[in-house]
């Protein structure tokens, strides 16, 4: 069961540290980019990507039975314009591989946390 916290709840020292950190990042940690890859994004990443965003505005990972319906609407919604934007954009930049991004995003953890968090976070 998902942790939740009060909007009213005092934040402690750690609590300001993150909630500054959180607001300067341009978007949720879990969505990743979909756009110019090789091979192109598939079905089931724009179904993540959609209900990642979907539960980060509406602040819940499962909806209640009177929300479920506005909740899934959302999610379609979301998906279709996920679609429609990634299958629209143009570039003139080499498709990026996913393997090798996957690599640099290893490494600016490895910097960012150290060896030793990075080698657990793989076990």
């Amino acid at each position: 069961m998902p942790r939740r916290y009060a909007a009213t709840r005092p934040l402690g020292e750690m609590g300001r540290a993150r909630a500054r950190c959180y607001s300067r990042r341009p978007m949720c940690r879990n969505i990743r980019t979909l756009f110019n890859f090789e091979p192109p994004a598939t079905e089931e990443e724009i179904q993540a990507a959609a209900l990642q965003y979907v539960r980060k505005v509406s602040g819940t990972t499962a909806p209640s039975q009177a929300n479920r319906a506005v909740f899934e609407r959302a999610l379609q919604d979301v998906a279709r314009a996920t679609r429609t934007l990634v299958k629209g954009l143009v570039t003139t930049a080499p498709p990026r591989d996913r393997e090798r991004e996957a690599e640099k995003a290893r490494a600016r953890s490895r910097e960012r946390f150290g060896r030793e968090r990075a080698a657990r976070a793989r076990q």
